[in-house]
């Protein structure tokens, strides 16, 4: 009888053991670079992995490229900045559940120097086209992401279409993209949060901010499970409850660089 009970209760113990591992499988979070560049992630992911009992495994690219992931269904959950491809991304089917989660806003770096004349304009259309019309140096992104969509925007109301040997898209992430602006002593568009937490390599300063065109909103898209039943949909979804909790927002909020607030919580309550 003793030893019937006790085969019993090792089976119950592997069971319950079994069904915590698949509560707890690994998430696969594609993101933009400005979450993973500025810090972000590394700060707030630990929060939620102690209450998950899982790691996110983060896929850090462009804004484009991570709704690609996410429609091929490589990923369960998103964390994007691009407001029209993610309703788009919604409207064909390949996201079952999106939300607000947070907001910075977009501003033009560049050298002390400012040879084309734009530090304290607050018209992004009117200082690109300062810009073009001096023939200073410009680094785009050239990735498909969130910040390069919103930049191609600002060219297309400008009426410009840039190329030439000033405009160089690099393909790269934001951080990258900061790097090389620096070193070619060029301008670029950027968030709010990596230009943060580089601008202490780059010497790059804030030249063009405060346009209502450039406020940057963040969302949270959990992949379609009925299109691909094989993601892990509970972790997409614990992630999403947890980012527009209180807790998650707190958590947003929180996170600063030398004492700045780079990103401010916007999930509806």
């Amino acid at each position: 009888m003793r030893h019937w009970f006790t085969r019993l209760l090792v089976t119950v113990v592997v069971a319950a053991l079994s069904l915590g591992a698949v509560a707890a499988k690994d998430i696969k979070l594609a993101t933009t670079t400005s979450t993973e560049n500025s810090g972000l992630l590394k700060a707030i992911l630990p929060q939620f992995e102690a209450q998950y009992g899982g790691r996110v495994q983060v896929i850090s690219v462009g804004s484009g490229k991570a709704m690609k992931l996410g429609e091929n269904g490589d990923v369960d959950v998103l964390l994007v900045h691009a407001r029209p491809d993610e309703d788009k991304f919604m409207a064909a089917g390949h996201g079952v559940e999106r939300r607000d989660v947070m907001y910075n806003d977009f501003i033009i770096v560049g050298p002390k120097e400012d040879l084309a004349g734009v530090r304290g304009m607050t018209d992004v259309i009117a200082a690109l086209m300062k810009i073009q019309a001096a023939n200073s140096t410009f680094i785009s992104r050239g990735d498909d992401s969130g910040t390069d969509k919103m930049e191609k925007s600002y060219w297309k109301l400008a009426g410009i279409e840039p190329k030439g040997a000033w405009y160089n898209a690099a393909g790269q992430g934001m951080g990258e993209v900061l790097t090389m602006s620096a070193s070619k002593q060029g301008y670029t568009l950027s968030d709010r949060a990596t230009y943060g937490a580089y601008k202490g390599k780059t010497g790059l300063d804030i030249l063009v901010q405060g346009d209502p065109k450039m406020f940057n909103p963040y969302g949270v898209i959990a992949v379609s499970n009925k299109k691909y039943p094989e993601i892990n949909y509970e972790g997409a979804m614990a992630f999403v409850n947890w980012i527009t909790s209180p807790g998650g927002q707190k958590a947003i909020a929180d996170f600063k660089v030398d004492g700045e607030q780079l990103f401010f919580p916007s999930a509806k309550k």
